[in-house]
Parts: C-alpha cells; structure tokens; sequence
C-alpha cells in the first residue's frame, strides 16, 4: 500500500462523507456512558498533573474536542480532512481545530499535556503505526498522558461505503495487547487498559498511558496481559 495512496483516500473519503458523519455522531457520547468516564477520567488526570494543552488527534466532526473543553481541558482538534475541520468548526464555533496529520505531527516537542486519539488510529497501517506512536511520544512532554481507543480483532477491511457516501478506507483491528506492546515500544508506560462493547464499537479497546521520561526504559511499567 503506497503511503500517499492511502492518506489521500482517507482524506477524501472523509472530505465527502463530513456533513453525514457529524449527523451520526453528534449525540453518540449520550449513548456510550462507559466511554464518557474514561474521558472525564482523562480529563481528571491532566488537570491533576497540571493542565496544559490537550491534542485531539483524528478529530473529525469535533465531539470529543468539544467534549473534553467542556471537562475543562484546554482541547484542540486536528484531522486529516479539511472537510472535517470545516464541519467541526462549524459544528463548534469558537473552538480550535486546524488540518493536519498524525504522520508528521507539526505539534512543538513535549508541548502537549495529553494527547487523544479516539478511534483515529483505525487508518493507519501496520507499518505506520510505530512512527505516529513516536509523533504522539515527541510531542507529549515526560509523563504526560495518552488516551487511545481502537476497533479490537485481527486484520483490515476496505471500506466503500459508510456515513451516506462513498469510501475508500481500510480498517485496521487490533488486540489490545499488541497496541499495548506498540506504546511501550514508543516510549510509554501502559497504565490501564480495558476492552468493551458500545454504540461506537462491537468490541473497543481503551488504553492509557503515560510518556516515560528521559532514562526509562522500554518496559520499564507494570508488567502488561500476554
């Protein structure tokens, strides 16, 4: 798969389906109880390790970037698609949001208090998924907090068609315990994890974890399932 192949056709395919998935998602956070704790538990970690800015990363429509100001975290939202960023700026005036990829994070170096990426890393191929894990490492500075969420199973799709329109992206699913060894080969201490079942996943993942500071070694946390 040619990199620019499939960045563009996320791009695009979100470009074209904007206006219809923030239509889907916009209450979904109203739906999905087990999830809006583990962002207010987010959001009560980093205000408890001293606030700073909180990084959005896959934003699409705004919701969650929205969700966790109004948690009282200063959230800012990146996507891809510049449909999306236009949508979500619409859809929440006043808040930042600003095109950009978890490729090349153009994020300053331990600028970030926490990063999120809410099911944002289904996209992202195997072969990509260490180098955006060092982006998210460079850019949260020591000991800052990372919340990622992801579609747990084994193997990819394509998918042609979702949110009204047509598509053309693959979807990636993961096991926890193998997105679990890929931040701690990036660089972070896996504090917990949990898997669930919801209106935004049939079977999710959720891990946090914290970026280990300068000396720490890889594998240097709890030790984590098998």
């Amino acid at each position: 798969m040619d990199p620019e192949d499939w960045l563009a056709d996320t791009r695009a395919s979100y470009d074209t389906v904007a206006a219809g998935y923030a239509d889907q998602v916009r209450d979904l956070l109203n739906e999905t109880p087990y999830e809006r704790s583990f962002l207010a538990l987010f959001a009560e970690l980093v205000r408890a390790g001293g606030g700073g800015r909180v990084a959005d990363v896959g934003c699409g429509s705004g919701r969650i970037t929205a969700h966790l100001r109004g948690l009282g975290t200063d959230t800012f939202g990146i996507d891809l698609s510049p449909g999306m960023v236009e949508t979500a700026r619409r859809e929440h005036p006043g808040l930042p949001f600003e095109v950009g990829s978890m490729t090349e994070l153009h994020c300053g170096t331990a600028s970030l208090a926490g990063l999120v990426a809410w099911y944002s890393l289904i996209h992202i191929p195997d072969h990509e998924i260490g180098p955006v894990l060092a982006h998210f490492r460079r850019a949260v500075r020591p000991a800052g907090l990372v919340l990622i969420s992801f579609h747990v199973g084994d193997g990819s799709r394509l998918k042609t068609r979702g949110y009204g329109g047509p598509m053309k992206v693959h979807v990636h699913r993961r096991q926890p315990a193998q997105m679990a060894a890929r931040l701690d080969d990036a660089g972070f201490t896996v504090e917990a994890q949990t898997t669930l079942s919801s209106a935004e996943s049939p079977l999710g993942g959720v891990i946090f974890a914290r970026r280990r500071t300068d000396g720490q070694g890889a594998g240097a946390g709890p030790s984590r399932p098998a």
